[in-house]
């Protein structure tokens, strides 16, 4: 048994590794090709997987409702029209405004990491590649409060505090080691708690947002798991 959390970074992807035994690692990848081929039971990552053509996904909107005041750490308005726009901010903020929601710099930039996990899922796949969203984990695991900013230094103490407590003993040894890898220390933190979503959800208690029939064209649920 394994389960790995992933979160994209510059470097390309971090992946977190749990085994059966407890053992814990983390690498860092340059495709995402990478991490599938790590043939976890379960892998759940932080980014988008099932696009609507317009409209919101359900699963953001309940992940913005519990985040509360947070809630901009949900992107809105990922669709799938926009994956045609990887190299044209001025495109994709056009076509955004066209059907009622502008595109973020911040959204713009993660559209060629979306591609990348969408050019290989499929319904089979995700079976056991799926969504999560690490402030939505965090959020569950703090007692339902969103966390001060990762960037913070509080918000980064607070997540490793919660880490420590769910067994990542070795994550300050980790951190130090992250100097050219590509990864920033709040993309590992990130990956962390994915993985502890992954193990939850392989043990039949994950937690999932989105209804049983939000599904995109290509037949991808439009889930995230918590």
């Amino acid at each position: 048994m394994r389960v790995v959390g992933v979160d994209g970074c510059r470097g390309g992807w971090v992946a977190v590794s749990i085994s059966r035994d407890n053992q814990r690692s983390f690498l860092v990848m340059p495709r995402i090709e990478d991490v599938v081929a790590m043939k976890a039971d379960i892998t759940l990552l932080d980014m988008p997987i099932g696009l609507p053509d317009l409209g919101y996904r359900a699963c953001d909107l309940a992940a913005r409702t519990m985040l509360g005041s947070s809630r901009s750490r949900v992107f809105l308005g990922v669709r799938r029209p926009l994956l045609a726009f990887l190299n044209d901010y001025a495109g994709a903020n056009a076509w955004g405004k066209s059907v009622g929601c502008r595109v973020s710099r911040q959204m713009f930039a993660i559209l060629p990491k979306i591609a990348e996990v969408d050019a290989f899922m499929s319904a089979h796949a995700q079976q056991r590649i799926r969504e999560s969203h690490p402030e939505v984990v965090y959020c569950r695991l703090a007692g339902g409060y969103a966390l001060p900013s990762k960037t913070s230094p509080a918000g980064r103490a607070t997540r490793r505090d919660l880490l420590l407590d769910h067994g990542f003993a070795d994550i300050d040894s980790w951190l130090g080691t992250l100097r050219k890898t590509g990864a920033k220390p709040d993309d590992l933190l990130d990956a962390c708690a994915c993985a502890i979503a992954a193990v939850d959800v392989l043990n039949g208690t994950g937690r999932r947002l989105g209804g049983e029939d939000d599904i995109d064209r290509r037949g991808l649920k439009m889930e995230i798991w918590y």
